[in-house]
């Protein structure tokens, strides 16, 4: 795995390479969980969203 990607010239660490894709994958969830309205099920939703974005950093930062 490479510890920093070079995006034209600046030197950017994997894991914020990371971060932002778990940030699109939330948006993703986040607008599918909208719309199947199952928002109403937790308790919290921005703690679930934030154990969510948690869960899929440490996903992506494993598999990549």
């Amino acid at each position: 795995m490479r510890q920093v990607v070079d995006v034209e010239g600046v030197l950017v660490s994997a894991f914020v390479m990371n971060l932002g894709l778990a940030l699109c994958t939330l948006l993703v969830l986040r607008g599918l969980l909208s719309w199947l309205n199952l928002w109403r099920f937790i308790w919290n939703p921005p703690l679930a969203q934030f154990g969510l974005l948690i869960c899929l950093v440490g996903l992506y930062t494993l598999i990549l």
